[in-house]
């Protein structure tokens, strides 16, 4: 495979979408050739049970600007995206969903947006979920619940985490390593290199075929990959800060608890052998300690990271 750079790198995650394939093509195909870029499309077959490896093969050889990666087996949407973006030779990586959800006709609005000098686009479904109030209880509100959480946690504000319709530049999916189900938060983690990040409406269409790869335990999944993602942005390189306040905070007050109850017994008589509060003290002592043990540790993990792979802890957007 040639090393050549293109315009475009157009990332689909497949995972048993056999029906959705040909009719994604049809649209997404003349959609690039509109643009009058190079583009590549990377399907990546997610170890896919219903044929849908043998359609992409027949994609391949009809046009040699489709290239396959086959998974041994299903690995999830986040293993997908990472391998599409190891092979990426686009100047722009655009990331969709193949089941015909996400529109290709929406993706210059996404270049266009990126042209203003942004370097993450992220599509917003606005009219997603109209059907009615069960829609609107059991959907809608979760996820504008979990959109908002995330915003606040991340400190990137976006109406829609959960549209993979989205445009990156080159260099920064190149420098992103994914885990678990991180693949939408992207554009969050992407922000420690100081990208800019904007989104733009797009259309939602409804599943024709197929079904949907997302059930209800993908929140608690959610939750913890958030709780991840929060403590890589703010505290991945000192780790210290956290720990160590949480163990002084700890520590202090089992101090404080201690000097009341030296004062109790020394001064006042008070018997200390039938008190847990003696027994709280001691632990939020022992608590702290292992925290700011923790903390340290912590610190010469980061370090040992950094400094065996000769990786900076800063990135450069351009040099003159």
């Amino acid at each position: 495979m040639t090393d050549e750079k293109l315009d475009l790198s157009v990332i689909l995650p497949i995972y048993n979408e056999v029906q959705n394939i040909p009719l994604l093509a049809e649209e997404l195909v003349p959609a690039l050739e509109a643009l009058g870029k190079t583009f590549e499309i990377i399907c990546v077959d997610d170890g896919s049970l219903d044929g849908s490896f043998d359609a992409l093969t027949r994609l391949r050889e009809a046009d040699d600007r489709v290239r396959v990666v086959r998974f041994r087996r299903n690995f999830g949407q986040t293993a997908a995206f990472a391998a599409g973006f190891d092979r990426a030779r686009g100047d722009v990586v655009i990331t969709m969903d193949a089941d015909l959800q996400n529109d290709p006709a929406d993706i210059p609005k996404l270049l266009a947006k990126m042209d203003e000098g942004f370097d993450v686009v992220s599509g917003w479904r606005v009219k997603r979920w109209e059907e009615g109030l069960k829609d609107f209880v059991l959907r809608k509100i979760p996820s504008a619940t979990a959109n908002w959480l995330i915003s606040r946690a991340t400190g990137v504000h976006l109406h829609d985490y959960g549209c993979s319709l989205e445009a990156y530049r080159n260099e920064v999916v190149k420098g992103i390593n994914l885990y678990g189900d991180m693949h939408r938060f992207i554009p969050a983690i992407a922000s420690w290199f100081g990208v800019t990040v904007a989104e733009v409406p797009v259309r939602y269409r409804s599943r024709q075929f197929g079904t949907s790869k997302y059930g209800a335990g993908r929140i608690f999944r959610v939750l913890l990959d958030l709780m991840t993602v929060r403590f890589l942005l703010g505290y991945s390189t000192r780790p210290i800060r956290i720990f160590g306040a949480w163990g002084l905070i700890s520590a202090a007050a089992g101090v404080v608890i201690g000097i009341y109850l030296s004062i109790a017994k020394l001064f006042y008589g008070v018997l200390l052998s039938n008190r847990p509060l003696l027994l709280l003290a001691v632990l939020l002592v022992v608590v702290g300690i292992q925290l700011i043990s923790m903390g340290l540790l912590g610190e010469l993990t980061v370090r040992v990271y950094y400094e065996s792979q000769g990786k900076p802890i800063y990135t450069v957007r351009e040099e003159l």
